[in-house]
């Protein structure tokens, strides 16, 4: 395979990577749509563009994803790459069906669970304000992305399956490096390594009381008033399986956060818990069957509200940190593992990870509020503790460490090991992936519309 050829594939295998968030992404997009589809010429008739055995793809979804790719950022993916990245996506999601592949029901209801609440945060955490916007009930956005949700996790399956066992050893990134010609290597902008330590709010006692008297008087509802749990949940509880009346679905042990689940546990058929807390807020859980390491539960969900007092205890929390790291008590990075409450960077000592895994990130990647906050510190400090919302929509307090700053730079095995080495893994994963490809031909239709004949689709 050439060079060209293998960077255009890898461009495509990136666009399938960055479809496993497009179910979020589509809701993005429809709502920008309807906002500003007022004015749509309502003469224009949608068609067919790709054919893969009984899957089809629709001139609106590539437009649709199109848009949400400029919107990104990105002005150099072509309708034609993503025409392909969906046509591919397509013939994994038949294959998964020819061979007889499947994602579970719960599963799939447990994802679109997690990114309903996303779609809601970028609502600005009101579910009806969202239901104004697209003039639908939460049920009924909810059953259009489910689809889509299913299909990514199908295609996630079979690439896993597919690729499972590849990997690179050093030797073979060196190889990859060294065969990239001298003017094709890429050019990095700045990039900077930048970590931070979060603290959300503490619950106050008289909040926690609240919630405690609420969720008991609901459960006095059920239990003494015989209301049906989930006819309860629909009317109370504030989590993403409210219209469905609270349920979880098949869970299998080990996949709920410890707490929800030893509380869960303990419950016979149809026994309703006390509150329980968790860091998603304060539960009361029914259970409705168990059968070995599987459980079915329903819960009524009310979260926290937070008081600037509940603020101000956070933001004293990381002045005392931000004081022991500047006085040489502990390092920034063993701090960030154990205080910060961010998932994502508390493993990695607080650092913000490129795509790649790198510490460095380009400062081209940062959220607008970081990229700010950045331009007045100077290399090597650390701010006073601030408030931010975090990607959940929850607003929380934190510091921020500005460890290296990396002039503009060609790429280089010294500088850009990691970023090389999973250009590499991709590359790899590519290859096989094209094999796999060109077997799976064989075995299901496909038909590209003639627009699209110069795009030369899977050629």
């Amino acid at each position: 395979m050439t060079y060209m050829k293998m960077q255009s594939k890898m461009k495509i295998l990136k666009y399938i990577n960055r479809n496993n968030q497009m179910a979020c992404l589509a809701v993005a997009i429809l709502l920008s749509t309807h906002t500003f589809g007022q004015s749509e010429d309502k003469t224009v008739i949608d068609k067919i563009v790709a054919k893969v055995d009984n899957y089809i793809i629709l001139k609106s979804e590539l437009e649709r994803a199109y848009i949400q790719v400029q919107a990104g950022g990105d002005y150099n993916t072509s309708k034609c790459n993503i025409l392909e990245g969906l046509v591919l996506n397509k013939v994994m999601v038949a294959k998964a069906e020819i061979d007889s592949v499947v994602v579970e029901e719960d599963i799939i209801d447990r994802q679109l669970d997690m990114r309903m609440q996303g779609v809601i945060a970028q609502a600005g955490g009101d579910p009806k304000k969202l239901e104004e916007v697209f003039q639908k009930s939460m049920e009924e956005i909810r059953e259009e992305l489910r689809e889509q949700v299913k299909e990514q996790l199908l295609v996630e399956q079979m690439q896993a399956t597919i690729t499972e066992e590849i990997t690179v050893t050093p030797s073979e990134v060196k190889r990859f490096f060294k065969n990239i010609p001298q003017d094709s290597l890429p050019y990095f902008s700045t990039e900077v390594e930048i970590g931070q330590i979060v603290k959300k709010p503490i619950v106050s006692k008289e909040e926690r009381e609240r919630i405690t008297n609420q969720l008991l008087k609901i459960r006095s509802e059920a239990i003494d008033d015989k209301v049906d749990f989930q006819v309860l949940a629909g009317r109370y509880s504030e989590g993403p399986t409210a219209p469905r009346g609270g349920n979880l679905g098949d869970i299998e042990r080990g996949q709920m956060v410890p707490k929800f689940e030893s509380a869960a546990l303990k419950l016979k058929n149809g026994e309703i818990s006390m509150p329980v807390e968790t860091e998603f807020g304060f539960h009361i859980i029914q259970m409705v069957d168990r059968r070995g390491n599987i459980y079915n539960a329903r819960h009524i969900l009310i979260m926290p509200k937070y008081s600037e007092e509940d603020y101000k205890v956070a933001a004293n929390f990381l002045d005392s940190i931000k004081h022991l790291i500047e006085i040489d008590s502990v390092q920034f990075n063993r701090a960030a593992k154990e205080f910060s409450d961010d998932k994502e960077t508390s493993p990695n000592g607080g650092f913000i990870r490129d795509m790649s895994g790198a510490n460095r990130i380009s400062v081209s990647e940062l959220d607008p509020g970081l990229f700010f906050t950045m331009d007045t510190m100077k290399i090597g400090s650390i701010t006073d503790p601030m408030r931010f919302t975090m990607s959940d929509g929850k607003d929380a307090m934190r510091i921020i460490y500005y460890k290296s700053k990396l002039p503009p730079h060609q790429a280089s095995l010294d500088l850009d090991y990691q970023k090389i080495y999973t250009a590499a893994l991709t590359a790899k994963k590519q290859s096989e992936m094209s094999e796999w490809f060109e077997d799976a031909r064989g075995e299901v239709f496909i038909e590209i519309d003639p627009e699209y004949d110069n795009c030369h689709i899977l050629q």
